[in-house]
């Protein structure tokens, strides 16, 4: 999965955060929500606007920043 095609970020929308390229979803909302357990459809129901492959592009995303650094705990 290639997150690049799907997140962007611009300081313009959502104050700079990452999003759905061409929505104002952030990936830090599909994310919580599938930390809180929500289903990939359930996500797509609440955000009609979303797809599969963005859903998986946002999980793509955070599997890099985990890669890019540590958090302390």
């Amino acid at each position: 999965m290639n997150w690049t095609e799907r997140i962007t970020v611009d300081p313009e929308i959502c104050h700079g955060q990452a999003c759905i390229r061409g929505t104002r979803v952030m990936v830090s909302i599909i994310l919580d929500n599938l930390a809180a357990g929500a289903t990939i459809p359930e996500i797509l129901q609440s955000y009609p606007s979303l797809s599969t492959e963005d859903v998986q592009a946002a999980i793509s995303y955070a599997a890099t920043l985990t890669r890019e650094r540590v958090i302390a705990i």
